[in-house]
């Protein structure tokens, strides 16, 4: 069996009992970074063998795994901090084992995106966690774009040389939006900035960030004509078949309406 592992994301305090249990349960302990993770182990007098599992040695690492895992051994997989696939490796592993019928299971444990949304004040009620930004420009547009108008608070993470960047990249995307700055989650340091996109903020660039932002506002499009609301969406990088569901949902009105205009209008 895979045991999918929530670790500490600061005070190494941080982890739950049955967490303790299975890593000194399992016969393996498959992690992102063996060196911090042997910090946690000695804390708790875990001795196990470490296997490493990272982005650079995914695949091969996982074709390792699922080798020891049919042989009947139980392994646990854990990231530097908090849960692992949540913006960690992970994820093709498991994709490997459902193909090939092996179990796994999970032992929850802090995740850094929800600790940053509590600490946020923005609505909890309703998030989307898109993790790091692109690097590419144009996929990093299109995502924001994709994600303009969605109106639950929004949640990224960054790293400290691309958080000016980031902050810069959202202010530009989705304009003057509340924003809190979480950084060094339940570490002795913890800072925790709420601002405006846009706004000068003060916070001390060092550690890890998580960047927590207001959904989009509710929009009054009725001073909108449909054709101004359609070329709205397509500036902001919809392709037309997109904009004109956007269009159609917004107004309440069918897409068969919506596309008759724009196509008139194209042909005048």
């Amino acid at each position: 069996m895979l045991y999918i592992v929530g670790t500490p994301i600061g005070n190494i305090k941080e982890i739950t009992l049955r967490a303790i249990e299975v890593l000194n349960a399992v016969d393996f302990i498959a992690a992102e970074d063996t060196r911090r993770t042997a910090i946690l182990l000695n804390e708790y007098d875990i001795k196990k063998p470490m296997i490493s599992y990272q982005k650079f040695n995914e695949r091969s690492s996982a074709q390792k795994l699922i080798e020891i895992l049919g042989q009947g051994k139980d392994v646990a997989l854990v990231s530097d901090a908090g849960m692992p696939l949540i913006s960690d490796p992970g994820q093709l592993l498991t994709q490997e084992l459902i193909k090939n019928n092996l179990a796994y299971t999970v032992v929850g444990g802090p995740c850094a995106l929800i600790d940053a949304l509590l600490l946020s004040g923005l609505d909890a009620s309703r998030f989307c966690m898109l993790g790091f930004l692109p690097e590419k420009k144009s996929d990093r547009d299109k995502l924001l774009a994709d994600y303009s108008d969605v109106k639950c608070t929004l949640i990224f993470y960054s790293a400290v040389h691309n958080v000016d960047k980031d902050l810069s990249y959202l202010y530009e995307a989705y304009g003057s939006r509340s924003v809190a700055v979480v950084r060094e989650i339940s570490k002795l340091y913890e800072e925790v900035v709420r601002g405006k996109l846009g706004d000068v903020l003060e916070f001390v660039r060092k550690g890890e960030f998580v960047l927590v932002v207001e959904g989009a506002p509710e929009r009054d499009y009725s001073e909108l004509s449909v054709l101004e609301h359609y070329e709205m969406y397509v500036r902001n990088g919809l392709n037309k078949k997109d904009a004109i569901k956007k269009v159609a949902s917004d107004r309440n009105v069918s897409k068969s309406e919506i596309y008759q205009i724009v196509v008139n209008a194209n042909n005048d």
